[in-house]
């Protein structure tokens, strides 16, 4: 395979790491958001229920890491062609999913970051406490955990959307563009 037909390694690295993670957070985050604390509470107990909250926001913080390094080896190489090229809507549909979602995951952990400290509570990365940036705030709080879970669906849509695409590609068109993103190539 020629270089320039795939991503740098790095960055598709960063791509799975971004997947697992964004998959753990989304089934943490929602299973919180629809079952609620007191129902988990009642159901695994204080420490389980610490630990999925510290792991969820663990995997934000997370996610913002590695999104943030992911735009850096976007911006800083070549990004491959596509071969057979795109589209007209094929190229506008997926530069649209790829911008929404890189903006989402960008701005989803620092929703949940200000979300969290406004609301008195504390921002976890593993087993270290992170600055809250913002003061105490409940009303400001309780708005930022509504557009954090308005921004959990939105990102679950464009995975949906993102899987969609690379499925189609590898199964219909068997085009490329399943190996520009391949670990194993």
């Amino acid at each position: 395979m020629h270089e320039l037909d795939h991503y740098i390694y790095p960055h598709r690295v960063l791509h799975w790491l971004v997947a697992g993670a964004l998959l753990l957070s989304l089934a943490s985050g929602l299973t919180l958001g629809l079952v609620g604390f007191d129902r988990i509470l009642d159901l695994v107990g204080s420490a389980l229920t610490n630990l999925l909250y510290t792991s969820h926001k663990t995997l934000g913080v997370l996610i913002l890491l590695l999104m943030t390094l992911r735009i850096i080896t976007r911006l800083a190489f070549v990004v491959p062609d596509h071969s057979p090229p795109l589209s007209a809507f094929e190229r506008i549909a997926s530069t649209s999913v790829h911008h929404l979602l890189y903006l989402a995951l960008i701005i989803m952990p620092i929703v949940g970051w200000a979300a969290t400290a406004s609301g008195g509570f504390p921002v976890e990365f593993f087993k270290w406490q992170l600055p809250g940036l913002i003061g105490r705030n409940e009303q400001l709080s309780e708005q930022l955990f509504i557009w954090h879970g308005w921004l959990a669906w939105i990102i679950l849509g464009l995975v949906v959307l993102h899987v969609a695409g690379a499925l189609f590609h590898w199964r219909i068109k068997r085009d490329n563009v399943m190996t520009r993103m391949s670990l194993f190539d």
